[in-house]
C-alpha cells in the first residue's frame, strides 16, 4: 500500500489541508496555556514537584473517564460539529477565566486544566474518526504522520515561543493568545465537509442506550485481537512516558537553560520537534512488511534507551538530543498504531476505538505521573534516578512487545 508524498497530499486533499492549518494554530496555542499552568502551579506551591505534577495528573484523570463517552458521541453525531463545539467551548472557558481573573490559587489552576481538557476530550476522538472519511486508506499513513508532525511542531513552537512570551509579557498575555487560536480553529473547521458518521437512523438520546453503545464498543474491541493489541501501544509508552513528560518540567527548571519559563519551553521544544521528526522520517519504514510486526516494540525500547542518556549526561546539548530522539521513537509508535487502528476498524466503531485508545494512554500517564510526583516530592529518589527508572520501564515494555505481540502481528499481517 503506497502512501502519497507529504507535499502532493497537502496540495490535493483540500479538506485535510484545512484541518492541518487549524491544528497547527490550535495546538501551538495549547502550549501557551500548558506552560502558564505549570508556572502558576509552581508559584502557588513554592516549586513543589507534586503540585506541578498535579497539573498533568488532573488533565489525565479528567481526560480518561470522558474518552469512552466522547468516543461514543463521535459515532453518533457529526464529527465536524463536535470539533467545532470543542474549540468554541475552549475559547469560552479561557475568556471566562481571564475576564473573572480566576487564577489566584492552585485549585483554580487545576480547575482551568480540567475545563480545557473537557474540550480536548471531545475533539480528539472526533478528529481521529473524521480522518478516514476525508482520506483514502492509502493516504492515512501520510495523514497521521502529518497530524503527529503538526502536533509535535506546534508543541515545539508553542512551548518555545510560549515560554519566551510568558517570561517577557506575563501569563495573561499567553492565555489571551491561546484563546484567539481556538477561535481561529473553529472558523477553519466550520468550512470543512461533513465527514461522518452516516445518518442511517435516528438514535435515542437515552443515557442507558448510550451506555450500551459504549459497552458494545468495548465488546467489539475485545473480540478483535488485532485491534486490542494496538490499543496497548500508546499505553505501553505511557508507563514511563507519563512520568517523563512531568520530569521534563523539572529538567527545564533545574538545568539552567535560561528563565524558568524559557527553560521549560526549550526542553518541550525538543520533545515536540522530536515527536514530529520520528514519524515523518520513518514513514517509508512503516510500510515495510517485514519490519511492521516489530516496529512498536523497537520504538518503545528505543525511547527508553535514549532516556538512559537523559539520566546520565550533564544537562546540556546531549540531554536535549536524547530527548529529541527518544520522543522521535515514541512518535513512530504513535503514528503507526493510530494508522493501523483506523485501517482495521469499521467506520461505525471508529469513534469508540479512538476513545478507548485515548482512555488507555491518559489513564496510564496519570498513574505514571502520580508515582513520579510522589517520589520526587518526598525525595525517595533523585531526578536522575527517576529518569533511569522510567527508562527501564519503557525498555521492559518494548521487550515484552517484541516477545509477546510481534509474533501475533506477524501472523495477522501475513494472513
Amino acid at each position: 500500500m503506497t502512501s502519497p508524498g507529504y507535499i502532493r497530499f497537502l496540495r490535493q486533499n483540500k479538506s485535510f489541508r484545512k484541518l492541518f492549518i487549524s491544528d497547527l494554530v490550535m495546538f501551538t496555542g495549547d502550549w501557551f496555556s500548558v506552560i502558564a499552568m505549570f508556572l502558576l502551579a509552581a508559584e502557588a506551591t513554592d516549586d513543589s514537584p507534586l503540585g506541578i505534577a498535579g497539573v498533568l495528573v488532573v488533565r489525565s484523570f479528567t481526560f480518561a473517564p470522558l474518552e469512552p463517552i466522547t468516543g461514543m458521541l463521535a459515532d453518533r453525531y457529526s464529527r465536524k460539529g463536535l470539533m467545532l463545539v470543542s474549540n468554541l467551548l475552549s475559547f469560552g472557558i479561557l475568556v471566562t477565566f481571564l475576564a473573572l481573573d480566576l487564577m489566584e490559587s492552585l485549585l483554580s489552576v487545576y480547575l482551568l486544566a480540567i475545563c480545557l481538557v473537557i474540550g480536548r476530550a471531545v475533539y480528539d476522538p472526533a478528529q481521529t474518526a473524521y480522518l478516514p472519511n476525508v482520506c483514502t486508506k492509502e493516504e492515512l499513513l501520510t495523514a497521521n504522520a502529518l497530524v503527529s508532525g503538526v502536533w509535535s511542531a506546534s508543541m515545539g513552537f508553542g512551548a518555545g515561543i510560549g515560554g519566551l512570551v510568558i517570561s517577557q509579557y506575563g501569563i495573561k498575555v499567553g492565555l489571551m493568545i491561546d484563546s484567539a487560536t481556538f477561535l481561529f480553529a473553529a472558523l477553519m473547521i466550520s468550512t470543512l465537509p461533513h465527514g461522518g458518521p452516516e445518518k442511517s437512523e435516528k438514535r435515542s438520546a437515552n443515557p442507558i442506550e448510550m451506555f450500551k453503545e459504549i459497552v458494545a464498543g468495548w465488546r467489539y474491541i475485545l473480540a478483535r485481537p488485532h485491534i486490542r493489541r494496538l490499543l496497548l501501544a500508546k499505553g505501553g509508552w505511557a508507563t514511563g512516558g507519563g512520568a517523563q513528560v512531568f520530569l521534563l518540567i523539572l529538567i527545564g527548571m533545574e538545568a539552567g537553560f535560561g528563565e524558568v519559563a524559557a527553560g521549560i519551553g526549550l526542553v518541550y521544544l525538543c520533545r515536540g520537534f522530536g515527536s514530529g521528526f520520528g514519524p515523518i522520517v520513518a514513514r517509508p519504514l512503516m510500510a515495510v512488511q517485514r519490519v511492521m510486526p516489530y516496529l512498536i516494540g523497537l520504538a518503545l525500547a528505543g525511547s527508553g534507551l535514549l532516556y538512559v542518556g537523559v539520566s546520565t549526561f550533564e544537562w546540556g546539548a546531549l540531554t536535549l538530543l536524547c530527548i529529541f530522539f527518544s520522543h522521535g521513537c515514541s512518535g513512530i509508535s504513535w503514528v503507526f498504531s493510530t494508522t493501523h487502528l483506523q485501517r482495521r476498524s469499521e467506520d461505525e466503531w471508529m469513534g469508540r476505538v479512538a476513545g478507548t485508545d485515548n482512555l488507555v494512554i491518559t489513564l496510564t500517564m496519570g498513574v505514571s505521573t502520580i508515582f513520579a510526583g510522589l517520589g520526587m516530592e518526598y525525595e525517595v529518589v533523585t531526578l536522575r534516578e527517576m529518569l533511569l527508572i522510567t527508562a527501564g520501564i519503557q525498555i521492559s515494555v518494548g521487550v515484552l512487545w517484541l516477545l509477546l505481540a510481534s509474533p501475533r502481528e506477524k501472523s495477522f499481517l501475513a494472513g
